[in-house]
């Protein structure tokens, strides 16, 4: 599938979300979350402030081939 010039690409956002995620299992399972790690809380911050930008991104351009431009609501 050909990628629009400037737009978004799925294949690297996710590809970096699934290692985000990765990551944040391994600190977990470490037991460091009884502790404070400034620098791996900065990383999840940003981590998740990227998450919902991209959220937002994706949601658009899959309600762009919707009949009325809208993404559908959550039936949760």
């Amino acid at each position: 599938m050909p990628k629009d010039e400037g737009g978004p690409a799925l294949a690297p956002t996710l590809s970096e979300w699934l290692k985000a995620r990765e990551e944040t299992a391994r600190h977990l399972a470490t037991g460091a979350a009884r502790t404070v790690d400034e620098t791996w809380v900065q990383r999840l911050a940003d981590l998740l402030a990227t998450e919902r930008s991209w959220q937002e991104q994706y949601t658009e351009l899959v309600a762009l081939g919707s009949t009325d431009g809208r993404f559908p609501t959550s039936n949760r």
